[in-house]
């Protein structure tokens, strides 16, 4: 199962609490934003948006959404999706088809997911990775009563379903635009590192991104 989110992701700080900066980036890039349980996407994204004022949208908000759609709890959903691939294919087809808008429509927008990178593809302006050593991310996560044994699990799983779904190695890095460890520096730093690559980002001067195949969802 992927993406199921929760209201912490990092930082110790709680999805829509963010901390308050001055400063102020005028963006239209389509920025995805991936990476493995604790390691602060949600956090940061939360604040990027705030600065970047604009759109966001997670795979677990999606997750969650298409329970919704199905009239089913949380862990309902949760233990369907475990038994079935049809609900990560339903969550990817869907992140998929909001990359695909976004990435012709000329508008600053954050896709944060997993796979959300693999799935935005040459769409995306920006594709950034997000990690911290597995027993930092395990501390963050605590507040889920996700063990360290369960989330490697976990971990290994997604990769396995991902490899045999549509042959992508998640573990694959090398055509992220940036790659942050986020146990290296606090929130603040990391939201600054991101708004200088996102201000300092020149389309004229960009040689290229690493191009991607379309992933067939």
């Amino acid at each position: 199962m992927s993406d199921t989110g929760t209201a912490e992701d990092g930082f110790g700080t709680d999805r829509g609490e963010t901390t308050p900066t001055d400063r102020t980036v005028d963006s239209n890039l389509f920025i995805t934003v991936s990476g493995p349980p604790g390691c602060g996407a949600t956090t940061v994204c939360n604040r990027l948006s705030a600065v970047l004022d604009c759109g966001y949208v997670s795979g677990g908000d999606i997750f969650r959404e298409l329970a919704e759609e199905r009239e089913m709890s949380l862990s309902q959903f949760i233990a369907e999706a475990e038994a079935s691939e049809e609900i990560d294919r339903a969550l990817d087809r869907r992140l998929q088809t909001i990359a695909e808008k976004w990435g012709t429509a000329n508008n600053a927008f954050i896709l944060e997911s997993r796979l959300a990178g693999w799935l935005a593809g040459n769409r995306a302006d920006l594709r950034i990775w997000l990690d911290a050593p597995a027993e930092v991310r395990v501390d963050r996560t605590r507040a889920r009563e996700e063990m360290e044994a369960e989330m490697r699990v976990r971990e290994v799983s997604e990769a396995g379903r991902y490899e045999s779904y549509y042959g992508i190695d998640i573990t694959d890095q090398s055509f992220y635009d940036l790659s942050i460890n986020t146990a290296r520096w606090d929130e603040d730093t990391v939201l600054d590192i991101l708004l200088s690559a996102v201000d300092g980002y020149d389309a004229q001067a960009d040689e290229g991104a690493f191009a991607t195949k379309d992933v067939d969802v």
